[in-house]
């Protein structure tokens, strides 16, 4: 395995990050799948306080209670699950964020969390209040770094300009290529680090059926794949490739992936080992498709 430096952090985090959102509500196969990639060498766990309304962060908790000074946690706040039927409502407020950690210390059984993500934001929100809550924790030892999870750059420029965030969640793929227009330059100068999610765009870089996605017609989602699929060999699979696309910009702390069973777990992990794309497999990929850009919170 390979490590990388989060930002302006001191955590050292795995390039393969572990999505626990996909885990199976299953004690024993989580136990195993997740002691299996810490002896891989991940380190990097992602989850959230909403996933399986709460039981997500249970899971990832029972199954490292007794490894936590070897593995780096990392969850979310912001989205609270209605009461009363179905979806979520927004909650940004001091009030919320002090609470909510509470809950997720409890639930993922530790002292600290060692990156606390707002799990979303918009422009409207009250981002100081925001930021002075995470700064309390970070004060209390509740939270060692914090940081955001967010695709809008309007969003993003105002946590750069007005808070100590160490990172930036954000989907990043040979067709999603919109955080290379003005995000990844405005971290990097910031010494920011990435979390790239969405790396084979729901599988559509791999194998799942052709449809649109985002500003792509089915045609230009089927070119991608034809070139991830040319570039695979026995050395690199269709996803190893695509995750190699990922991996490429420097910036990217890690590749959060995620992961549910064994098979996925080892191919997630082997695309470190896997022979990393030339400059001139690079600009192969690239020029398939015009880059896309965000049209909405620019």
């Amino acid at each position: 395995m390979q490590y990388r430096i989060l930002g302006k952090s001191d955590l050292s985090i795995s390039v393969i990050g572990f999505g626990c959102m996909s885990l199976q509500m299953n004690d024993a196969s989580n136990d195993k799948l997740i002691n299996k990639a810490i002896d891989s060498g991940i380190n990097f766990f992602d989850t959230a306080d909403i996933y399986q309304n709460g039981e997500n962060e249970i899971c990832l908790g029972k199954a490292v209670m007794h490894l936590r000074d070897k593995i780096i946690i990392a969850t979310k706040v912001g989205n609270k699950i209605k009461k009363v039927g179905s979806g979520l409502d927004w909650d940004a407020s001091k009030k919320h964020v002090l609470s909510a950690v509470e809950q997720s210390l409890k639930r993922l059984q530790t002292d600290y969390i060692d990156l606390y993500q707002l799990h979303g934001g918009t422009i409207g929100d009250p981002i100081d209040e925001t930021i002075e809550a995470f700064e309390m924790l970070k004060q209390q030892g509740k939270i060692r770094n914090y940081g955001i999870s967010s695709i809008r750059p309007n969003v993003i420029r105002e946590y750069v300009k007005r808070s100590n965030i160490v990172s930036v969640m954000m989907q990043y793929s040979i067709l999603d290529r919109r955080p290379e227009e003005v995000c990844f330059d405005l971290l990097e100068q910031n010494n920011i680090g990435v979390l790239a999610r969405g790396s084979v765009a729901k599988g559509l870089l791999i194998d799942k059926p052709v449809e649109n996605y985002l500003n792509y017609d089915i045609g230009d989602v089927s070119k991608a794949a034809t070139a991830v699929a040319l570039l695979s060999n026995e050395q690199r699979n269709n996803a190893q490739t695509a995750l190699r696309f990922v991996l490429n910009e420097k910036i990217i702390s890690s590749a959060v992936v995620g992961i549910r069973t064994m098979p996925q777990l080892d191919e997630a992990v082997q695309a470190v080992d896997s022979p990393e794309l030339m400059e001139d497999e690079i600009d192969y990929l690239k020029k398939i498709l015009a880059a896309n850009h965000y049209e909405q919170h620019r």
